[in-house]
């Protein structure tokens, strides 16, 4: 019985809307711009989450990887390494510092500092410093000031395996370095922007020198990444610089304030066993196990407080738009009942019953929202497609964007509204509207 009466106001309402087509057109352009506001906040806020995740992805990992920190001491680059060996789950970067250009002479930005520093005078990273177990600091002695050359210094990071799993890192031009092939006696190397920014600024030789290596390093530059570090920084496979450094340098106190060597593995979620493992085979070389710190990535959480607050205040802006829209749906529909009291009289004259009658007025203005919805999110998903075209090389964060689901079903949901709260009080209006008033027609 009910789906009669409804298949019978719907009916009645799509007629209602196409004999009245200039009032419709009127309705569907004030909501248009609310609905469109509506569905532009939901997806400028899903495609700003995606965006700032990314971003956070290339220098934390991906959410729910496990990182762990561990001291390049005592062997354990060396233990991390033949324990990784083959593996695809998890992959260990080892940093250390590296020159890029002439030998003996002071690198252009030394202490690997960011190029819009060099030159400039002071310290990028303050004085050097170190503590020992006790607390004590105290400051390093600056070492002999070598002459300037055409130099540039650079976090060196050694790969086991192929780590844009766990850090997505974007290509910029060139290729990634590849695992698969034999290791080269000149090694590979992928520069970030950063690095890429000082070779193509300055006539840098090609030449790297590498703490600890047995003989200067001829690369090969193979490709560019964006990995979202602000400092000059190359990635070179491991087994590739064990042909020149057999071993990494030991750490010493004196070095550690500017890094020494570091050593960061990345494992995938479900490898608690070779976490287990590798924190028994470090422990057993010596290194103590409060010096061993593995955590689980969950960058969106951290940020889910700060975005809710974003969206919640641009999506409140938006519904006043929508409340503008609402309005015009309203205000088209009491002038439409006005004019047609005597067709409503007739009918309940001839036996419709009054929520029929209101659910006939009450399906027009629902059909109409929902039609003005279809449109505003076709023009919001064109629109992003338009502005991906434009301004998308711009952003390389927003490579492979698609229009997201949440703001199609925020635009049929905010149109679904519109209809309800602009067509109820017409809708109890023409309910009301008493079956003498046709004797008046």
């Amino acid at each position: 019985m009910f789906s009669g009466k409804l298949r019978s106001a719907l009916v009645i309402g799509g007629q209602g809307i196409r004999a009245r087509k200039l009032r419709t057109f009127l309705s569907m352009v004030s909501l248009f711009l609310g609905v469109l506001a509506v569905v532009t906040v939901q997806a400028g806020a899903a495609i700003a989450e995606r965006a700032m995740l990314t971003d956070v992805e290339l220098q934390a990992g991906k959410d729910g990887t496990i990182m762990g920190y561990i001291p390049g001491e005592k062997g354990a680059p060396g233990i991390v390494e033949s324990t990784l060996k083959g593996r695809a789950d998890a992959v260990a970067m080892i940093s250390s510092q590296a020159i890029i250009g002439e030998p003996g002479v002071r690198p252009i930005n030394e202490g690997g500092m960011p190029f819009e520093y060099a030159g400039k005078g002071g310290n990028y990273y303050g004085p050097e410093m170190y503590c020992d177990s006790s607390g004590v600091c105290q400051e390093q002695k600056k070492p002999e000031k070598k002459p300037d050359g055409q130099a540039i210094e650079v976090s060196m990071v050694a790969l086991t395996g192929d780590i844009r799993p766990f850090k997505p890192y974007r290509p910029i031009s060139g290729s990634w370095l590849d695992f698969t092939t034999a290791p080269a006696l000149a090694p590979r190397i992928v520069l970030n922007e950063e690095a890429a920014k000082g070779l193509t600024r300055y006539r840098i030789p090609g030449e790297m020198m590498i703490e600890g290596a047995t003989h200067h390093v001829t690369p090969q530059i193979v490709g560019v990444v964006e990995d979202g570090s602000g400092s000059p920084r190359i990635y070179m496979r491991l087994d590739e610089l064990r042909t020149w450094m057999p071993s990494a340098p030991a750490n010493t106190d004196a070095n550690r304030f500017r890094g020494g060597t570091q050593l960061e593995v990345y494992l995938q979620p479900d490898s608690g066993d070779l976490q287990q493992l590798l924190k028994a085979k470090l422990v057993g070389a010596g290194i103590d196990q409060n010096q061993l710190h593995f955590q689980t990535v969950n960058s969106k959480e951290r940020m889910e407080s700060q975005l809710k607050i974003m969206r919640l205040i641009f999506l409140g802006m938006a519904f006043l738009v929508l409340l503008i829209g609402v309005a015009g749906i309203l205000n088209v529909g009491l002038a439409t009942v006005g004019e047609r009291v005597e067709e409503f009289a007739l009918r309940r004259a001839v036996g419709m019953s009054r929520m029929l009658l209101a659910g006939i007025v009450l399906a027009e203005t629902l059909l109409t929202g929902l039609l003005t919805a279809a449109l505003a999110i076709g023009a919001g998903a064109a629109g992003l497609q338009v502005a991906l075209m434009m301004f998308g090389h711009r952003f390389p964060s927003l490579q492979g964007t698609v229009f997201p689901w949440e703001a199609g079903m925020a635009g049929v949901i905010a149109g679904l509204i519109a209809g309800v709260l602009g067509g109820l009080i017409p809708a109890i209006r023409a309910a009301r509207i008493p079956i003498a008033t046709v004797m008046r027609a």
